[in-house]
């Protein structure tokens, strides 16, 4: 009697259940590390508005007055909208300067970023 080498249909179906899965599974990882790299781009062109923002503030007017602002600008083909809180700190020649930036029209901050002007050139 001869004997025949291959795969009976129960061995082939077991092995398309288990290449079936493993794919299943690196399809939601894939995903996964797309949502991520969406989250980490948004922060960090949120984190450079608040860069730009703190900059252009710093050299137009180094000692603010005490209040609130807020603007629109478009970076990364994407319009951001930052609010910066001016404060008086302990020191009379110091501003705290808080800026946020929300993507679009968001509620919740994409970014922020923390700073200081001062009456003294800073150095």
């Amino acid at each position: 009697m001869i004997r025949r080498a291959g795969f009976s249909l129960l061995e082939v179906l077991i092995a398309l259940v288990v290449v079936s899965l493993a794919l299943l599974a690196l399809t939601r990882t894939a995903g996964g590390q797309v949502s991520s790299f969406d989250g980490l781009r948004e922060r960090t062109l949120a984190s450079w508005v608040a860069a730009n923002v703190l900059a252009e503030t710093r050299i137009a007017t180094p000692f603010p007055a005490v209040g609130t602002r807020d603007g629109r600008v478009r970076l990364g083909n994407r319009d951001w909208r930052w609010q910066m809180d001016v404060r008086a700190t302990d020191d009379a020649d110091m501003r705290r300067l808080e800026i946020q930036v929300f993507a679009g029209d968001a509620q919740m901050p994409s970014g922020s970023l923390v700073g200081f002007g001062s009456r003294q050139p800073l150095p």
